[in-house]
């Protein structure tokens, strides 16, 4: 029975070596994660633990200040008076730097960014800027979601570091005193600390789920907005392609009874009425109270009025041309400005100006010396300038004159005859055709019977009688034909014994006399010694 109850000793006392032994290996490996926790807490930089800490310190620095203070109320050493007078006025300014923090703990983490400048989508312009705004609300609230995580893992990891250090308190507090009282302030911090953040996070979570609330709201409303501006684009862009199509439709179904230049007018008011419908429409899309509209109009048509008169006064032009039909595209217009005269044919008719190309006519051949070039005028010049238009209301036909002079003694009722006769050669065909364009122009203005028969006159100048020739010639051509009317009078005149052409000459009168010469009459004259005829034989 002696040796039964030895082994029984034996082995209960064997058994708590080794429990002694795994509570010693467990202590080592609880000290050995404490340390790191604390290393880990130490290098860490959590935003919240980094708040807490300035909490501390400003709680440190206030009991260093109380005691100093009291020291001060006993010492009465000149020397250590002055020595804490300098520690307190330094750590009063360390204190200042960390009082906000005391004041308002985690002010900087639980404050949520205030929502301002919501835009409100009411065009697609703001489409952008709304989509914009989201983002920020969803990187506010991503940094929020974030500084919520690391406070949860905060508080976790203190809680841990928490429990192992109330473990080794109660594992130390029999043993080893010391240590025990070590770990024992460690459990009261952290316990402090833990309480700190937990009020921290109850706030920060319920002051979250208001924002967050409030950004999705925000978010809804944003989105729902954009889809509408999406939709009214649509619908718009469908409004905006009818008008086009039925103008298209239009122009394509007014071809088939118009023709010439009214197709043209036609094309260009019905582009005019698009765009017109096309900014009513948009006004009347995006613009939501139509009292600003009258207030923007009224403002704008002030001020430009007075700046922009010039503008103005060219789309007044337009009207005026375009609706008043003084002038079309392909119509010959000569216009006068500032002593420079210009001829040509119209090519375009737009808003502000009327396009034209300069042609080869006869103004350039006797003033400007120039053709080919494209002249821009101005709509307004038909208000303030003189514009003639060669081929107003369907004419294509002018009157032009050809003059020549010849001499005293020339038989110039030949002279007349002859110029007629070519006149009337070359000009017989367009004067018919004006005769038959003015008879339809007798129910549109006041037209009296003209005489459109080509007709010469004579007239008395200091040098000779002048032979003045008028015919019907086109107005797109009239340099041509007065080319070939002016070589055929020539030749038509050479052939003639008793007409001479008069140019500056010389004459010398050997004898003193009247001065007229050797004076003979047109029947009489004869071909020897007369210096005006020249050598007509070769034409005889």
């Amino acid at each position: 029975m002696r040796l039964l109850a030895l082994l029984v000793v034996f082995s209960v006392l064997t058994f708590a070596q080794d429990v002694l032994q795994v509570k010693d290996l467990q202590v080592k490996d609880l000290e050995l994660k404490l340390k790191q926790i604390d290393k880990m807490l130490k290098q860490s930089n959590n935003i919240w633990l980094k708040q807490y800490e300035n909490i501390k310190t400003y709680e440190n620095l206030t009991q260093e200040i109380a005691r100093i203070e009291s020291k001060l109320k006993k010492t009465k050493d000149i020397t250590q008076i002055n020595q804490q007078k300098i520690a307190l006025q330094t750590l009063k300014k360390q204190r200042e730097f960390v009082e906000p923090y005391a004041q308002n703990p985690y002010f900087q983490l639980l404050e949520t960014p205030v929502l301002t400048d919501i835009p409100q989508i009411t065009n697609p312009i703001l489409i952008v800027s709304g989509y914009s705004f989201i983002k920020h609300l969803d990187g506010y609230k991503s940094n929020m979601v974030h500084n919520e995580e690391l406070l949860s893992l905060l508080i976790d990891t203190l809680k841990q570091y928490y429990d192992i250090a109330q473990t080794l308190f109660l594992h130390h507090k029999q043993n080893n005193p010391l240590e025990a009282k070590d770990y024992n302030t460690k459990v009261l911090e952290t316990k402090r600390m833990i309480q700190s953040l937990e009020s921290a996070q109850k706030i920060l979570k319920t002051s979250n789920e208001i924002y967050f609330k409030n950004i999705e709201d925000i978010k809804n409303t944003l989105n729902r907005e954009i889809k509408d501006q999406f939709f009214k684009m649509l619908f718009i862009a469908v409004a905006i392609l009818a008008v086009f199509l039925f103008g298209f439709s239009l122009k394509i179904a007014l071809r088939k009874y118009l023709e010439g230049n009214r197709v043209y007018t036609v094309n260009k008011v019905i582009d005019f009425s698009n765009i017109t419908f096309v900014m009513i429409i948009l006004l009347f899309a995006y613009l939501e109270n139509v009292t600003y509209l009258v207030a923007i109009v009224g403002f704008a048509s002030a001020g430009l009025a007075i700046a922009m008169k010039d503008l103005f006064m060219s789309v007044l032009g337009w009207f005026v041309i375009v609706f008043g039909g003084s002038v079309h595209v392909g119509d010959r217009i000569r216009v006068l400005k500032d002593g420079a005269l210009y001829v040509g044919d119209v090519l375009d008719i737009s808003v502000l100006r009327m396009t034209i190309y300069e042609d080869l006519t006869l103004t350039t051949y006797m003033q400007n010396r120039r053709a080919g070039r494209i002249i821009f005028i101005p709509n307004n010049y038909i208000f303030t300038t003189l514009l003639a238009n060669y081929t107003h209301a369907g004419l294509k036909t002018i009157w032009d004159g050809i003059d020549f002079t010849i001499t005293f003694d020339s038989n110039y009722k030949k002279a007349l005859k002859l110029a007629t006769e070519i006149g009337r050669k070359y000009s017989k065909g367009y004067t018919e055709v004006t005769r038959k364009r003015m008879e339809r122009l007798k129910n549109r203005f006041s037209v009296r019977n003209m005489n459109l028969e080509t007709r010469a006159f004579s007239m008395l100048e200091p040098n000779g009688i002048r032979i003045s020739l008028w015919y019907q010639a086109n107005s797109y051509a009239a340099i041509s034909l007065r080319s070939t009317i002016s070589a055929e009078i020539i030749e038509a005149i050479l052939k003639e014994d008793d007409i001479y052409i008069a140019y500056p000459t010389t004459k010398i009168i050997p004898t003193g006399s009247d001065g007229a010469g050797n004076k003979v009459s047109y029947h009489q004259a004869s071909h020897t010694g007369n210096n005006e005829a020249g050598n007509k034989n070769q034409w005889s």
